[in-house]
This record gives C-alpha cells, sequence and structure tokens, in this order.
C-alpha cells in the first residue's frame, strides 16, 4: 500500500484507536451537546405534530356534531 499523507507510516491501531479516542475526548462534550439539542428538537416536533392533530380531532368532532350536515368531508 503506498499511502501519502499524515497518517502514513503509522501502526492500525494509531488511525483506528487512538485517534478516536482523542477525538471523543478533546470534542465530546460538543458531540454531546449537539445530540441532545437534535433529540430535543426532534421530540419538540413530534409534539407539535401531536398536538396540531389533536387539535384539528377535537375541532373537526365538534364542529361536524354541532352542523347538520355531516358529510362536510
Amino acid at each position: 500500500m503506498a499511502e501519502k499523507g499524515f497518517l502514513a507510516g503509522l501502526p492500525w491501531w494509531v488511525k483506528w484507536i487512538a485517534l478516536p479516542v482523542l477525538v471523543l475526548v478533546v470534542f465530546g462534550s460538543l458531540i454531546m451537546s449537539l445530540l441532545g439539542f437534535v433529540i430535543s428538537l426532534l421530540f419538540k416536533a413530534l409534539l407539535l405534530v401531536a398536538l396540531v392533530a389533536g387539535l384539528v380531532f377535537v375541532v373537526r368532532k365538534f364542529t361536524s356534531s354541532s352542523s347538520s350536515s355531516r358529510g362536510d368531508w
């Protein structure tokens, strides 16, 4: 293998074990905060969808029961 670059000549365990561990140690808190933000955003989006769907269901149920014609939708 003719590998050119910064990591040329280093053992495989440095490339695949030591460097990812160092990246996780240095940027671990940043990665976790970004991951937490994304999960929180997805949860809030799902909660919003559920609340809007519930509101639409309740409004349609009350408007269809109060009106005389039930074939609106």
